[in-house]
């Protein structure tokens, strides 16, 4: 067999290998296309610049609360209570990270663990177990304990520190 018929052979063998091949290359320039535009749309920066913000007028009132940087403050013991339910009473562990804006408001924070803690503990005690087995009552709670904490830290320190109170574990027994 001369190495014609060999390379006739194999080019039989393998029909459509180049178009095999051409689509291949043409769905990889598509592929890296599209990761291209998307990395590009998720990284590109669209937020005004502080410049363009101030030049706004009214908008630019409420801008520098919005540019303040999120700060999150653990406290540094979970909640253990208990609370009354319709059968028996069940045992609640609550662990709970405050959220607040800028440097001053995290100061603040930090300084009153103690009063958020006892404010906290007391907005926990008021539950129901039939409030803490649903997602809407547990919502709810947030609510109010947000609304405590904060009141508790106006009447301190003159302001309201605390953006939002989070809960990052909760387990009810």
């Amino acid at each position: 067999m001369t190495t014609k018929d060999k390379s006739k052979m194999a080019d039989e063998a393998q029909p459509g290998g180049k178009k095999k091949l051409i689509i291949i290359a043409v769905l990889a320039i598509v592929l890296l296309g599209g990761g291209g535009a998307g990395a590009w749309f998720f990284l590109n920066d669209a937020s005004p610049s502080p410049d363009t913000a101030q030049s706004g007028g009214s908008a630019s009132q409420s801008t520098p609360a919005v540019l303040e940087s999120a700060y999150y403050v653990i406290l540094p013991q979970p909640f253990i209570f208990n609370v009354t339910g319709d059968a028996r009473d069940r045992l609640v562990q609550v662990k709970v990270q405050l959220m607040v804006r800028g440097d001053n408001n995290e100061e603040i924070a930090r300084q009153h663990i103690p009063l958020i803690e006892s404010t906290l503990l007391q907005t926990f005690g008021a539950a129901t177990v039939e409030q803490l087995r649903t997602p809407t009552g547990r919502l709810e709670l947030r609510g109010q304990s947000l609304t405590a904490v904060q009141d508790a830290l106006l009447k301190v320190s003159g302001r309201q520190a605390v953006e939002r109170v989070l809960f990052t574990g909760f387990v009810m027994q």
